[in-house]
């Protein structure tokens, strides 16, 4: 039996989504124009009115809005309503800069927690479930999404936030959790922990997880399914449309279903700003139908991926985005080549090592330097100098195979990378330090 939170828009027909899209979309613009003087100048420079917009196909002809946009409005200039009519902000988790700050009404919170209710149903919950929501609470999206998500569904939620992992532990085995909601690497992280207090994956009783919010690869994924015995279902957003809840998976795993009926979706190529055809790689861009608080119009995302429209056997169809395969602000060229951290973290895993890495980019002598640093695992520990550079010597093959370029390996003890309880900080660029100075 195949569950829905929503299953009649869930599972409406491609004629229906168009159809709320298309009158969405006219109301939007218009009042995104008459009530957000930053985007109605972009609207004027562009010479773009809100009667140009007769549905999603003249998306196009409107202008896009970037974090740089974000970060000159900043605080109040892109807020699409009085505010007393907010009842909430969030705010991004990023250290640099200034902040991007979105502000909620209550029915943009309503929405939200509905868009993460559809994501937790379709990881196999329900009213039965204790999901554990072990993301950061306060201004990140993480908890406050999936933890109103939870409540409509009904579960019995654990309102943990990230770190403590003693306490994790303890409430995840004495409360008897099901569902598990953090980052990937947390999760990693919390399966490393139980197997060295002495659990077996069989020991608890998670039947699921829900990670997002950094980027993970189908190695580590399957990675953690077996360290915690679980089904680990992928979910997306970003503060500036919401939060988690955007798109996620379902049991499927062939991408994540994006909730139409709340975001358009295009694909534009990162350079020309060209909307290109479904099926093509490209930055994903956001238009936001019915926010009222925060009402992004044409956001890139800077995440890359791919869209596709291929019939899904969950019966849901909304379109699908792969998992983002990188983010053209966090591409690291290298020597001249494009380098992504998760072309890295698949080679890892691939090679029998650990998620546990971080890659060192500096520069010396006008030369790019590239080091990464990666976990033994406790069974692949050696202290004989010849084994560890036979390992590395092959460690660098690998990645040169799929590089291009080859990093210098650096193979470290257990334990000897900082573990993270939020997103993990896997690049240290210090290039640009180099160029500010």
């Amino acid at each position: 039996m195949k569950n829905y939170y929503q299953k009649e828009i869930e599972t409406a027909s491609r004629e229906e989504i168009l159809a709320i899209q298309n009158e969405k979309i006219v109301k939007q613009v218009r009042y995104v124009y008459d009530n957000v003087a930053y985007y109605r100048n972009l609207m004027d420079e562009k010479g773009v009115k809100p009667e140009d917009i007769h549905g999603v196909d003249d998306i196009k002809k409107l202008p896009f809005l970037s974090k740089e946009d974000l970060r000159i409005a900043y605080p109040y200039g892109l807020l699409g309503t009085d505010l007393k009519n907010c009842v909430r902000i969030q705010s991004t988790s990023g250290t640099t800069g200034r902040r991007v700050v979105a502000f909620y009404t209550q029915k943009d919170i309503d929405m939200w927690e509905e868009c993460c209710a559809r994501a937790i149903v379709a990881a196999g919950g329900t009213n039965e479930d204790v999901v554990q929501v072990c993301y950061g609470y306060g201004l990140f999206t993480g908890g406050p999404g999936l933890n109103g998500g939870s409540h409509k569904v009904g579960c019995l939620t654990l309102p943990m936030s990230s770190g403590n992992t003693d306490r994790q532990i303890q409430f995840m085995m004495d409360l008897n959790a099901t569902i598990l909601c953090c980052t990937p690497s947390y999760a990693a992280f919390i399966g490393e922990s139980l197997a060295e207090r002495g659990y077996k994956p069989e020991d608890n009783k998670l039947k699921a997880g829900i990670f997002g919010a950094e980027p993970w690869t189908e190695e580590m994924r399957r990675s953690i399914e077996k360290s915690l015995g679980i089904k680990a279902y992928d979910i997306y957003g970003l503060t500036e449309t919401s939060g988690p809840g955007v798109a996620f998976e379902c049991e499927e795993q062939t991408g994540m279903h994006i909730n139409e009926d709340h975001f358009y979706a295009e694909i534009i190529d990162p350079k020309t700003g060209e909307v290109l055809p479904d099926g093509s790689k490209g930055e994903l861009v956001f238009t936001s139908l019915d926010k009222e608080g925060f009402p992004l119009l044409r956001y890139r995302t800077k995440d890359i991926c791919i869209l596709s429209r291929k019939k899904c056997s969950c019966g849901r169809t909304h379109v699908k985005m792969t998992k983002p395969m990188g983010r053209s602000d966090d591409m690291m060229i290298i020597r001249g080549v494009n380098v992504f951290p998760s072309q890295i973290e698949a080679v890892l895993l691939k090679e029998g090592y650990t998620p546990n890495y971080q890659i060192v980019v500096d520069r010396a002598n006008n030369t790019d330097t590239f080091d990464v640093y990666v976990e033994f695992s406790p069974e692949q520990f050696s202290d004989r100098i010849a084994d560890i550079q036979a390992r590395e010597k092959d460690l660098n093959a690998a990645m040169r195979s799929m590089l291009g370029i080859g990093p210098k390996i650096h193979l470290v003890p257990p334990k000897s990378i900082a573990r993270s309880e939020g997103k993990a900080v896997r690049v240290i660029d210090k290039r640009k330090l180099h160029d500010n100075v």
